[in-house]
């Protein structure tokens, strides 16, 4: 019998709840709305969007125009004087609502991220409850970190679609915490749905966000040059997050640009390969579509052959699917490794990359095979790749010094330590790396050279949640760092003028810890 889809998961009965709990965000024939002025209108210029789990459309993006959104950062201009003499029990009673409501709705942002975005439920589900757990824990401190800090005024977020709530929505809650009013671009490649009923539940609350679809070409003055905006927080790639940084260079305003690099795992005279593999498993969570994924592995020569068969005992096990089928109504939802990429275009981009790096003379050793049980007969399968690792990547292959951002492996082979920090190093800054080695003293030593905000020792490290800081190096991140205490001084200013840490053109300011 062929699978089916999950009736937990019907898009469709997804979302009727939606529209049960936040019918505003819809106009009289179904559209989706924009956030602005402090209520929902703005149908824009509608775009479908299509689902990476099958190809079907999911609705139509709401896009505007400049003028439109210019209304909104004005208004939300204007309402940040106001909430910014808000009383701080007051700001912490409202986002404390907002959160106590959010629970509520956390099974079914979950499911709709799934066909969002194309997560399994399980990642889905911990991307909502980490936002929310994350903010709890700035409602719970705020008092201590906040001091008499004041806001900025305006933050503006652009953030990328592959964590839009413990990234973006977590972002821009506390950012009104600390007396901020808050605006968001929804992701055009993903999430809509869901930041529309996470904002409409904020909104309702009396928080003073504003959330507004559109292209980044259209947008991209108001929401990052306009005199309006105080801050920009901005998450992805290092083109586009290249050309904001010049153009904020001369407008002297705070900011926060994490940007790709190449993350590296390095491994050297190691010999636990069983910890290895569960680490080589655990870092294709969402198909390696992160922002601190392990793309580059680069080994020690004499060590290859054990690293090659953990690698492939690791990745054979691993099962891509569509997240939202079962055998039986009654079944749990699958428990695969990683459903599609973003999208049909990304897909055909990682083949593209791939087809460059053979063409360049790097060498293939695992290429993997989507399996059709884990499918419906018949079902668009464009956004879909098994991962593929290769050996002997040349400087002239693209992907040597890319991050895919998708299930694409590579392996460099080294001799000397030497050798090893200079490939560890080939994205001029990381936001994360690992060194694997029996000798820790080594390891600690050696992690110093290595150009990454956070080096782990004998484990992967991540973006860390609550009181964990985070931040890259080199051309990774510019601007002020995140993360527990941090994130609050990103966004507030001192009656002082006390710095804020951060990777700046003229100087690095790094905490002491990291």
């Amino acid at each position: 019998m062929p699978k089916i889809i999950s009736p937990q998961v019907e898009f469709a009965g997804l979302v009727a709840q939606v529209k049960q709990v936040a019918p505003e965000i819809f106009d009289q024939n179904g559209r989706y709305l924009n956030l602005l002025e402090g209520r929902w209108q703005e149908t824009g210029k509608p775009q479908d969007f299509v689902s990476p789990i099958d190809g079907s459309v999911l609705g139509a993006l709401p896009m505007l125009d400049r003028e439109t959104a210019l209304r909104a950062v004005n208004f939300a201009n204007a309402e940040a004087g106001q909430w910014g003499k808000t009383d701080l029990d007051e700001r912490r009673r409202r986002v404390q609502d907002c959160l106590d409501q959010l629970r509520q709705q956390a099974d079914l942002v979950g499911k709709l991220l799934m066909w969002e975005i194309g997560k399994t439920y399980k990642l889905g589900f911990t991307d909502i409850d980490r936002a929310i757990d994350g903010v709890q824990w700035y409602v719970d401190n705020i008092e201590d970190m906040l001091g008499d800090r004041e806001p900025l005024g305006v933050v503006s977020n652009i953030a990328s679609w592959n964590y839009p709530m413990s990234v973006l929505l977590h972002a821009v809650l506390v950012q009104v915490l600390c007396g901020n009013s808050a605006v968001a671009k929804t992701p055009t490649d993903g999430g809509f749905i869901s930041l529309s009923l996470t904002f409409a539940i904020a909104r309702r609350c009396g928080l003073p966000v504003t959330l507004v679809s559109g292209s980044g070409g259209e947008l991209s003055d108001v929401l990052v040059k306009n005199d309006a905006i105080d801050c920009l927080s901005f998450v992805g790639g290092r083109y586009n997050g290249r050309n904001i940084a010049d153009a904020l260079a001369s407008v002297h305003k705070r900011y926060m640009l994490e940007m790709e690099g190449v993350n590296t795992y390095g491994i050297w005279n190691f010999s636990d390969w069983t910890a290895l593999e569960d680490q080589l498993k655990k870092g294709y969570d969402y198909g390696k579509q992160r922002c601190t994924a392990y793309v580059r592995f680069v080994v020690q020569r004499s060590l290859f052959p054990r690293f090659l068969e953990t690698y492939w005992n690791a990745v054979r096990s691993l099962k891509v699917g569509n997240p939202t089928l079962v055998d039986n109504p009654d079944d749990k939802l699958p428990d695969l490794a990683f459903g599609p990429v973003i999208n049909q275009r990304q897909a055909e981009d990682l083949d593209r990359l791939y087809a460059d790096a053979l063409k360049t003379g790097a060498t293939p050793i695992y290429e993997g095979q989507l399996d059709d049980s884990l499918f419906l007969p018949g079902q668009d399968r464009s956004a879909y790749r098994a991962p593929r690792a290769l050996v002997n990547l040349p400087r002239q292959s693209e992907l040597y010094f890319k991050e895919p951002f998708g299930p694409i492996d590579s392996i460099v082979l080294v001799d000397r330590v030497e050798e090893l920090v200079g490939e560890m190093n080939i994205s001029n800054g990381a936001l994360v790396a690992a060194l694997a080695s029996d000798d820790q003293k080594w390891a600690q030593r050696t992690a110093k050279e290595i150009r990454a905000f956070k080096v782990g020792i004998n484990k992967l490290r991540s973006r860390g949640d609550r009181e964990e800081v985070f931040g890259g190096l080199g051309e990774s991140w510019k601007g002020a760092f995140v993360g527990g205490k941090l994130l609050v001084e990103a966004v507030t200013q001192a009656s002082n003028g006390q710095l804020v840490l951060g990777n700046y053109e003229d100087a690095l300011l790094l905490p002491e810890k990291i």
